[in-house]
């Protein structure tokens, strides 16, 4: 062992090995008998798998086991999907299994693996493809078998939360040989029909076997290239089909399909009430303001009535005309007067003389601000050299030209006595063009 070679601590290690495990060994299936199994009051589930040669150690968590549907035993075959990990304080590899099934199913499972693998590298499954559901949803297309449960629930859904939506029925077969080209053609047909919305491809549950129509290539490239956004309800919560994956939306069961298409005209019958009040409370708004416009406008009008407003002018006319014949001789001369002053204030007031008398004040509004910041620069300029006389009369720097010098020790001190230097001591002198660095070679009191 070299210096350079890395010292592990045992939890390191397995640390080190744990995450070795899980990056290399992930969602594998295995196929083995169950022996040594322990249900833990906890809920979870320890166990072995084994076969001829050799077994590994299981462990199974309350959250995935709740949603196995049969009854494990010892000695049962099962086919399970697991990840490889490590528990550290033993340092013991173990499978932590997601999820367990009977045995005689592993060949469909498989089948079921290798299709959703080849579909996802397709890219198939991915969310960017998918469509979303339209938010004034019309018409919608069902497609399921006629006879089944699934059509009832939905059916019945729809009708009791928003029977305005009209379901136009595909039956088809759901289960058997014959089913998937069945369903793929049924939704051929509906995505030529231009007046539907969506599309609802569903069944009730049951096995993987009656289950398996919904897990072939051809309703999955069926239901990707969908004109219209689908729907897939097939089975109970539990079950997961090639379609569920491929589909714009994944309903749990047929009837939370029926609730997701009934959430829109729900959304609109919850809006309604607030809508209709706001409706009503815009309207009666318009119609106060408008009320308030138009008796405006009619006190305008009453106001501004030309019949109204020419007998006033006029009689206010045959008053003047009779003031002036009246007073016309006596002020004649009084009246020419007067309007030979208004000639005077009029031309005095006239734009062109009152645009130069302004023009020149602003001339002279300028000249006195140039004066104003002429003087206010004087004076401060006077007072920035007294001050700088001060400065230099106070400067050490005007004392050192006059012949004088400043000592200061290596430090940077000042030296204020001889007392404060010793011989062979270095000091520096300060003149005023330079600086002298000198020793001390003797001291006198």
């Amino acid at each position: 062992m070299t210096i350079s070679q890395q010292i592990y601590s045992v939890s390191a290690l397995n640390q080190q090995i744990k995450n070795l495990l899980e990056q290399e060994f992930v969602s594998l299936l295995l196929e083995a008998e169950i022996s040594n199994l322990t249900k833990a009051s906890s809920g979870h589930w320890y166990f072995s798998l084994k076969d001829a040669q050799s077994q590994v150690k299981c462990a199974m968590f309350k959250g995935s086991n709740r949603f196995v549907q049969f009854a494990p035993e010892n000695g049962k075959q099962v086919l399970v999907r697991a990840n490889v990990s490590l528990y550290k304080p033993r340092g013991e590899y173990q499978l932590i299994v997601e999820s367990m099934q009977p045995a005689g199913i592993g060949q469909l499972q498989q089948q079921f693996e290798a299709l959703k693998l080849k579909l996802s590298a397709e890219g198939l499954f991915d969310s960017q493809t998918k469509q979303s559901l339209p938010k004034d949803i019309q018409k919608i297309g069902l497609i399921t078998s006629a006879k089944g449960a699934a059509i009832h629930d939905i059916l019945s859904i729809m009708a009791r939360l928003a029977p305005n939506i009209e379901v136009i029925i595909y039956p088809c077969l759901v289960q058997g040989e014959q089913a998937c080209a069945h369903i793929c053609k049924m939704i051929e047909i509906a995505n030529q029909n231009t007046s539907l919305d969506l599309l609802v491809v569903s069944r009730g549950g049951g096995s993987i076997e009656d289950l398996w129509a919904f897990n072939q290539e051809p309703i999955a490239y069926t239901i990707h290239y969908s004109r219209l956004p689908v729907i897939s309800a097939v089975g109970h919560e539990t079950d997961i089909t090639i379609a569920d994956l491929v589909a714009d939306i994944r309903a749990a069961t047929p009837s939370a399909a029926a609730e997701m298409v009934c959430q829109s005209s729900l959304r609109q019958k919850n809006q309604l009430p607030r809508l209709t009040t706001q409706l009503k409370m815009n309207a009666e708004r318009h119609i106060s303001r408008y009320q308030n416009q138009l008796n405006r406008l009619e006190l305008r009008l009453n106001q501004q009535d030309p019949v109204k407003q020419m007998l006033n002018r006029q009689q206010w006319l045959d008053e003047t005309l009779h003031q002036l014949n009246q007073y016309l001789q006596n002020n004649l001369k009084t009246k020419t007067n007067k309007l030979a002053r208004l000639q005077q204030r009029l031309l005095e007031n006239h734009p062109k003389y009152r645009l130069q008398s302004a023009h020149q004040k602003q001339i002279q509004m300028r000249q006195k601000l140039h004066q104003a910041m002429h003087d206010h620069y004087k004076r401060y300029y006077n007072q920035h050299l007294v001050l700088t006389e001060k400065l230099q009369a106070y400067s050490p720097l005007s004392t050192l030209s006059r012949g004088y010098s400043a000592t200061f020790d290596e430090q940077g001190n000042s030296i204020q006595s001889s007392r404060d230097v010793t011989i062979g001591q270095t000091i520096k002198t300060r003149l005023a063009d330079g600086k002298i660095t000198s020793q001390i070679k003797d001291i006198e009191f």
